[in-house]
């Protein structure tokens, strides 16, 4: 596909693309920001009437916003559904991260889009699935999370499961799975002309994440408990700890050639080094690199670790990752519009993602909008005027 402009004006891998992304939360409005900024010309469709976001954020911090044209449409009448399906007729995806059954009520189901654009594809994301006892419910990452097996696998030996933000199921298992499943269509779609529907889970999603996991304790490798395991905080080399000033440095040398240099440099009885990997000695272990670690501050073990491989990292805070020099020297958070954000990510050799920022005028108005989908002056004057969606 062509990475030059688009109709829009976008660069990018998916320059050309047309999408039309269903308003909602979370993973689908993930997968949008990710698409727009690769290049796709992503259309948001929100329920006419409402005059802020669901969120109370101010358009600028709205990210779940940004990068797309915003098309407020009434779909409980007819004639606004058969609108959207007009625009799907010119459009190459769909996504809806509604519960199951929504879509079709409004005559908008897989059936009725695809009998439409046959070459369209269609991404569905739920907390569930598409079927199953579960499917209707609701549920939030936290929710996914305990039901897939994740969440009982996250937190300290002998304490209750830590929450891991929403970053698992709804943006890993979610959003990440959604794309990759779009992008996988696209291909077949490029070989077959045909489009699919993607039914993308975020209680499947997050379970796959987890996949090497089941590999190990399939294998004896891995414990079902909590906190006993290599990668779960049970080994005292993985971890984090305390520093004098009540920061903290995270520790990750797996590697007996990182431990080593840890230990040299910590420095760690030369006993813990040979037996790195004998269990028994991991509680000692554990109390005498707390003990050395309570020494200096976070900073300071920074500045005698930073040049190492010894894989010992300061705890930052998300204000502070912005000013690390590794995140400046590779512009990793940029400024969009008044919000200093993450860059987007992955970066291509060949073309340079565009940070979102908040809707133009022209990305606001009807009949730019529709005009972009291949609606006459007419059309879309007639449109106007029966109140189908907010000027």
């Amino acid at each position: 596909m062509s990475t030059g402009p688009s109709a829009a004006g976008k660069t990018g891998p998916l320059a050309g693309l047309k999408v039309i992304e269903m308003a909602g939360l979370g993973p689908v409005p993930l997968a949008g920001l990710m698409l727009s900024e690769t290049g796709a010309e992503v259309l948001r469709i929100e329920r006419t009437g409402t005059s802020q976001p669901p969120l109370p954020l101010p358009d600028e911090y709205n990210i779940d916003r940004h990068g797309r044209a915003i098309l407020r449409l009434d779909l409980k009448r007819r004639e606004g559904a058969d609108l959207l399906l007009r625009l799907a007729e010119n459009a190459d995806m769909l996504l809806e991260g509604f519960r199951p059954g929504v879509m079709e009520r409004l005559g908008l189901g897989p059936e009725a889009v695809l009998t439409r654009n046959p070459a369209l594809i269609y991404g569905r994301m739920t907390g569930f699935g598409q079927d199953g006892p579960l499917s209707g419910r609701a549920g939030h990452d936290i929710t996914y999370l305990a039901y897939c097996g994740v969440l009982h696998a996250i937190g300290h030996l002998d304490d209750r499961p830590v929450p891991p933000l929403n970053l698992v199921a709804d943006h890993g298992g979610g959003a990440m799975m959604l794309v990759a499943g779009l992008l996988a269509a696209l291909f077949q779609r490029s070989r077959t002309g045909k489009g699919e529907v993607v039914d993308a889970a975020m209680v499947e999603g997050a379970s796959m994440l987890a996949a090497p996991l089941h590999a190990f304790m399939a294998a004896g490798l891995w414990s079902d408990k909590r906190g006993a395991n290599l990668l779960d905080s049970g080994a005292p080399f993985y971890d984090t700890y305390e520093t004098l000033d009540a920061r903290h440095i995270a520790i990750g040398c797996l590697e007996p050639q990182f431990f080593a240099e840890f230990a040299r440099l910590l420095p760690l009885d030369e006993r813990f080094v040979s037996g790195q990997y004998d269990k028994a000695l991991w509680p000692l272990m554990r109390a005498a690199i707390a003990d050395r670690v309570r020494r200096k501050s976070r900073d300071d073990w920074d500045l005698l670790f930073t040049q190492t491989d010894a894989c010992v990292a300061p705890v930052l805070s998300l204000r502070e990752a912005k000013q690390h020099p590794h995140s400046r020297a590779r512009n990793a958070f940029v400024m969009a519009g008044a919000l200093e954000r993450p860059a987007p990510a992955p970066r291509f050799s060949g073309s340079q993602p565009t940070p979102a920022t908040r809707p133009a005028d022209n990305d606001l108005a009807p009949s730019k909008v529709l005009a972009r989908f291949g609606f006459s002056k007419n059309e879309i004057d007639d449109l106007a005027k029966s109140g189908l969606f907010d000027r």
